[in-house]
């Protein structure tokens, strides 16, 4: 039997997308802009803070207060929105933001700059959960689609502006100024929300599940730090690292019971009998570790490689944002118009793979357009299945589950990024070690501190120990994008398995 060529939705798309919309989505965007660079802008900015406030032994807690508060709040917030109504919420997630960013702007000490960064997180976990479910609300799935790859397209953007700002801010004006920058943007995205978004009240009876929060929140927090601290701050085999990991595992089955047995659970395990959102959220994490995974590393090698400084090694990573922004706006354009989704996460997947290859191929005296472009290549993969993947699960469920559905698809990705980045990471390092090593000669080793492997070290290293570094640095990274290709492979397999049903072209009114 052959398939038909027509679209799957035979009604007509409404016409949702007029001048009321625009206001709303610009503050939606504005939001997920701000929850997104956060999780990045202090990347660059950390060594000049640490210099100035100390306490260089908390310096990781600077980006990792803001994660773990914003995953655990990711799911929290999905709930409660479809429970009560998602305009107040969003309101409040950014009022909590930007009272973490006065507290951040204002801070004396590292200790009251991570409560900034903790309380950044309560609020900014709601900002990128809650900005996709008010899209839900207002515009149907079939439409919703071109609006979602403008979202996916945001988010790719501040992965790389992230870094961008929080080094702009500290060399030219001062890193107080990622706070402060928050405050004009997040009143712009309050007013909007407060004047023209217009959404169903809720009436529900909330019935607060204590006990699943309480063990997610433990999991979490001990699945980050392993992400965060293994191969790092403590050896992979430590005490400490083995601690969490059992403290991860055995919460999270508590968990587990725990969604079992409430009345209201914040991540049903119903979701999961759902295929499509089985098969979408395991795509979106692989997609997910595979695009941090190669962030996470990436602008250190330019640097260590052609030598440019870091502001101009993020600047490089443009091409991959431009492929990203290209594959999203244009997949999110072509659902609304043909119906067609299923080829999209597997164009992604091809495209993702095919990137990581070209990748694994570089070598020290690869021509720099030749770099870029295979950058560029990996950002079109990335951003051919990132959104659409989000949209497969909201179109699994109720409008009145959407909100959950979106949250939990989001808060497992983040979990998997994680933790992929932290796998990237020891790949690297441990067979970073290992060449150095073997390739200096007798007594060089001793003379090059690994953990102290700078840029700026490197490039005031003698020529000959240079060469070596340079060469190890660069055979030590790019097996590990080959290390990624059989996930990819496997997120090939899964997005094939994805029941394409027709995108809903109406809003509930129930």
């Amino acid at each position: 039997m052959t398939q038909s060529l027509v679209p799957l939705a035979a009604e007509p798309v409404p016409q949702r997308g007029g001048r009321h919309i625009l206001p709303v989505f610009a503050g939606l965007l504005v939001a997920m802009l701000l929850g997104s660079l956060d999780q990045t802008v202090f990347s660059t900015a950390l060594p000049t803070i640490v210099g100035e406030l100390g306490g260089v032994n908390h310096m990781l807690w600077v980006t990792t207060a803001y994660l773990v508060a914003s995953t655990i709040m990711m799911p929290i917030y999905g709930k409660l929105g479809d429970l009560i109504g998602r305009k107040g919420l969003i309101i409040g997630a950014l009022t909590i933001f930007l009272a973490g960013s006065v507290i951040g702007g204002l801070a004396s000490s590292m200790t009251w700059l991570i409560v900034a960064r903790a309380v950044q997180g309560i609020g900014g976990g709601g900002l990128m959960i809650l900005s996709q479910a008010i899209i839900a609300d207002v515009v149907p799935v079939r439409e919703r689609s071109k609006y979602m790859g403008v979202m996916g397209a945001v988010f790719g953007l501040s992965a790389v502006a992230g870094p961008l700002l929080g080094g702009w801010f500290t060399e030219s004006a001062h890193w107080r100024w990622a706070f402060w920058i928050n405050l004009p943007l997040g009143v712009a995205a309050i007013a909007l929300a407060a004047f023209f978004l217009r959404l169903p009240r809720h009436d529900a009876r909330i019935r607060f599940d204590l006990w699943g929060v309480i063990t997610m929140a433990i999991a979490v927090t001990a699945i980050i730090l392993i992400a965060s601290w293994g191969g790092t701050e403590y050896e992979w085999g430590s005490p400490v690292i083995l601690s969490l990991i059992l403290v991860a595992t055995v919460f999270s089955t508590l968990f587990v019971i725990a969604e079992h047995r409430a009345s209201e659970p914040v991540i049903p395990l119903a979701l999961f009998k759902s295929r499509n959102f089985v098969l979408a959220t395991i795509a979106g994490l692989f997609i997910g570790i595979s695009m941090f995974g190669a962030l996470s590393y990436l602008p250190t090698y330019l640097q260590m490689v052609t030598g440019v400084n870091a502001t101009v090694s993020g600047l490089m990573l443009l091409p991959m944002i431009a492929g990203l922004m290209l594959g999203a706006v244009t997949t999110g354009q072509l659902a609304t118009t043909t119906g067609r989704y299923k080829w999209m996460p597997i164009a992604s997947m091809i495209g993702l793979g095919l990137g990581l290859w070209l990748l694994s191929t570089l070598r020290v005296d690869t021509p720099l357009w030749v770099l870029l472009s295979y950058l560029f290549v990996l950002g079109v993969g990335v951003g051919l299945g990132m959104q659409i993947l989000v949209l497969v699960v909201q179109n699994s469920f109720p409008d009145s589950q959407v909100g959950t559905a979106t949250a939990a698809n989001n808060f497992f990705r983040e979990i998997g990024a994680s933790l992929g980045g932290a796998i990237v990471g020891a790949l690297f390092t441990s067979r970073l070690t290992d060449l150095v090593t073997e390739r200096l000669p007798a007594g060089g080793a001793t003379a090059v501190d690994l953990n102290s492997l700078t840029p700026a070290a490197v490039r005031a290293l003698p020529e000959a120990i240079r060469d070596v570094i340079v060469g190890a640095y660069n055979d030590a990274l790019t097996p590990v994008f080959v290390s990624l290709l059989p996930m990819v492979v496997a997120g090939l397999v899964f997005v094939v398995l994805i029941k394409e049903v027709p995108l809903r072209s109406g809003l509930e009114t129930s």
